[in-house]
């Protein structure tokens, strides 16, 4: 039997490299609404290196914008990365930890500032696992939930929807963190 060696690992590298320069991600300037298709990628927290679930997830949105740009829809995947608070807040600790030292003895600036560094250091490892992924994200559109313009048009929406009677105040019972000082999502109790 004949060995087929498929060199899938430099293929890959050529033809996502083609793709990028010639900006086949890149959704077309079209005005025809009806034609549009897109998804905003549920950003990955910064916490590390992405998971199973975070390639199945990408794989599924990945069809469907492929699937609907060969039904000849203007298509956008606007990729993004999350701070996490709660969760990169956790992770930077336990690497401050290592020092001997806690985020009290850095004071809150110093404290920021080594989320910051957290995020420019790993931030880019989920941007290019997803990459490796052969995500067809337009790339030039890249956000982080921290951004100004981004977390701006948040504040908007939440004013608004506040305004509304969407969002509103109330007694509940809620997950409280002492050590953190803080609530918490269901989520970040339950793992």
């Amino acid at each position: 039997m004949k060995k087929i060696n498929a060199e899938i690992p430099s293929v890959y590298k050529k033809w996502y490299k083609f793709w990028l320069e010639k900006d086949y991600f890149k959704p077309k300037d079209n005005h025809n609404k009806e034609n549009n298709f897109s998804i905003v990628i549920p950003p990955p927290n910064i916490t590390g290196s992405l998971h199973i679930g975070h390639a199945l997830v990408n794989t599924l949105q990945d069809i469907l914008i492929r699937w609907k740009k060969m039904e000849g829809c203007n298509t956008l995947w606007l990729p993004g990365t999350d701070h996490a608070g709660i969760a990169t807040q956790n992770v930077v600790e336990r690497e401050i930890a290592k020092e001997g030292k806690s985020r009290y003895d850095l004071g809150r600036e110093q404290f920021v500032e080594r989320v910051w560094e957290w995020k420019e250091k790993y931030g880019n490892n989920i941007v290019n696992q997803l990459k490796k992924l052969g995500c067809s994200c337009d790339w030039s559109r890249l956000r982080f939930t921290l951004d100004e313009g981004l977390s701006k048009s948040v504040r908007k929406v939440f004013t608004q929807l506040y305004k509304e009677g969407l969002i509103y105040r109330g007694n509940y019972v809620i997950n409280w963190c002492p050590r953190c000082q803080t609530a918490l999502a269901d989520i970040e109790v339950e793992s």
